[in-house]
């Protein structure tokens, strides 16, 4: 996905945990390592707000777009 989360990198340079964060923001553990790790599909304005106060940074810190390489796929071909 070309949206890449950079929450590992905020969290570390800010030297917080994510049991800290986790409990800063009221996110369960798992949905915030979801996002830690880049496996979140989506995430709710509400949540990015509680992290960007928290973390004292903007949604740009947090949130980076990295040009996808795979190639596109055309509509009414086969992707196989």
């Amino acid at each position: 996905m070309p949206i890449q989360v950079n929450l590992d990198r905020i969290m570390l340079e800010r030297r917080v945990s994510l049991t800290e964060l986790a409990g800063r923001v009221d996110l369960t553990l798992a949905n915030l390592s979801i996002l830690k790790t880049n496996k979140a599909r989506a995430i709710r304005f509400s949540t990015l707000e509680a992290l960007c106060r928290e973390l004292k940074c903007q949604p740009g810190d947090l949130l980076q777009y990295a040009q996808d390489n795979s190639p596109a796929h055309v509509p009414g071909t086969d992707p196989g």
